[in-house]
């Protein structure tokens, strides 16, 4: 029987776990306690040798090779070795679990679309799901030692009611080198498309609905017949075999109390019982129990799935589903909170401190948020702003630019961004002020907005003002413009001041 302690580990409270040590059934004190009980008696008859039957010679000796041991158990990996493979046997585990048939979607989409309140049709919709459940129980009879002690001849199967007589002759005369599981899905698929015919399934959509979960429901079968024969390899578990039963042969001779070599020397503290060992025993040696105990969960172990239980599960539920369920249904009437616009169900003494809790309505909504007025204001563009470059590497980590130019990356018109506070006419200042132009530097800025206005007319887009280059003489006498951010905690595009020092 599968050992649940899911409501013991519901909440979180102090000693939660401890209470769960205590517990024998399905433990790993009944898994791990023989081999236990083994290695310490090993480890008590090699001290018990060395302390009182071994000379001084033979003791010197045996120090060596303790040492020697000791020394070797480095070299085994076994926390990568042992971790990878129960990560693999687990995964493994939960994959068998969700590949077991269950009748609970095919079940539904019978009642709702094979129809007929007749004796036809209830055979129709009884046989149908029978014979989905008799395909999982073949599939089990197969994988499964405590479904194949249940059922285990053919006979058994017929008594049980998922076969009749007829059905089973049917079956013993197809003969196949293979297992047969699948024979009751493909007289599942025959019978649907004689309904069809019949009109008991009343459109081509129906049936094509009722054949994808047939073969969803099939495929479990079939995952479940390839994980029985396809294993993991039989070499990794001898790998991991072999290092867990190495590494504690090792332990038994290595982690003996040894007598000093030399005269007067330290030796180590002598404590009878190796706890440290034990434990790393306890630990490693359970690991790989955990892995023995799962690796095949349709056994007889304590974990293992139960699958008896599925299967009474599943034929109750499914003939109930598509026999007594079929069309019966409860009067619809108004709800409770019909002429409510806002439905809340009730809470009891217990629950009722929940109702004094606000609803979750996002990480940001209590985030205090910019209260200034002018600056929540949406920016819009102005033709009268400069058009303000971007960085060369910007550039390309963001959007792309219909036209680039290597002039554009110098001290050009377009090379410069200024922030600057804008004029109360609307302008904006002259970013060289007390500075004359130079006639060079204009005719070569004319040049270039000559050869601008091309792309921007092409697009559409009016050609956007830009302030003029200055000479080499004049970048080197302007001062440096620093830009200082306000102290306010909400930061605008319009907040950046140009100041001098």
């Amino acid at each position: 029987m599968t050992i649940s302690y899911t409501l013991k580990v519901a909440n979180s409270r102090f000693g939660g776990f401890s209470k769960l040590l205590f517990r024998w059934k399905g433990s790993i004190y009944k898994l791990l306690y023989k081999e236990f009980i083994v290695f310490m008696v090993l480890y008590a008859v090699l001290s018990l040798v060395y302390r009182r039957l071994l000379t001084e010679e033979q003791k010197r000796l045996y120090t060596k090779v303790a040492q020697y041991c000791n020394r070797s158990t480095d070299l085994i990996p076994m926390s990568f070795v042992l971790g990878f493979y129960v990560t693999l046997i687990v995964n493994r585990w939960w994959a068998q679990y969700t590949s077991i048939p269950l009748p609970d979607q095919l079940m539904c989409v019978i009642s709702s679309n094979v129809h007929g309140k007749d004796e036809r049709g209830r055979i129709l919709r009884r046989t149908l799901i029978r014979y989905a459940n008799l395909s999982a129980v073949l599939i089990l009879r197969s994988v499964s030692t405590r479904v194949l002690k249940r059922f285990p001849t053919m006979d058994h199967v017929v008594e049980a009611g998922f076969m009749t007589q007829d059905e089973r002759k049917m079956f013993e005369r197809l003969h196949s080198d293979f297992n047969k599981y699948w024979i009751p899905c493909v007289w599942f698929t025959n019978l649907a498309a004689q309904a069809r015919q019949d009109g008991r399934i009343r459109d081509d959509v129906a049936l094509r609905l009722l054949m994808d979960e047939l073969n969803l429901y099939r495929a479990k079968c079939s995952m479940l017949f390839h994980y029985d024969w396809i294993s993991i390899p039989l070499v990794y578990t001898q790998v991991v075999t072999i290092a867990v039963y190495s590494f504690f042969a090792f332990c038994l001779i290595g982690r003996q109390f040894l007598e000093p070599l030399e005269p007067g020397q330290e030796g180590d503290l002598d404590m009878y019982v190796p706890l440290p060992t034990l434990l790393q025993f306890f630990f490693y040696a359970g690991w790989l129990k955990v892995a023995e105990q799962i690796i095949n969960p349709f056994g007889e172990d304590d974990d293992d799935f139960e699958t008896n239980k599925l299967i009474d599960r599943n034929l109750q539920v499914s003939l109930l589903s598509v026999d007594d369920m079929y069309q019966n249904l409860p009067p619809a009437v108004k709800d409770k909170y019909w002429n409510e616009s806002t439905a809340q169900p009730p809470y009891t003494m217990a629950t009722a401190a929940e109702t004094l809790k606000p609803s979750f309505l996002g990480s940001t909504f209590d985030m205090r948020v910019c209260e200034d007025a002018e600056q929540s204001q949406p920016a819009e563009a102005s033709p009268s702003m400069p058009h303000i470059q971007t960085p060369l590497l910007s550039r390309f980590f963001t959007a792309a630019s219909p036209a680039i130019s290597i002039k554009n990356f110098g001290w050009g018109s377009r090379g410069q961004s200024h922030l600057q506070r804008p004029r109360a006419d609307g302008g904006f200042p002259s970013p060289f002020p007390n500075h004359s132009e130079n006639p060079e530097s204009v005719a070569r800025i004319e040049e270039e907005e000559t050869e601008d206005e091309e792309p921007n007319t092409l697009s559409g887009r009016p050609r956007e003002t830009q302030p003029p280059e200055a000479s080499e003489t004049q970048r080197k006498e302007l001062p440096l413009i620093h830009v200082k951010a306000p102290s306010s905690e909400c930061i605008g595009a319009g907040q950046l001041e140009a100041w001098e020092p």
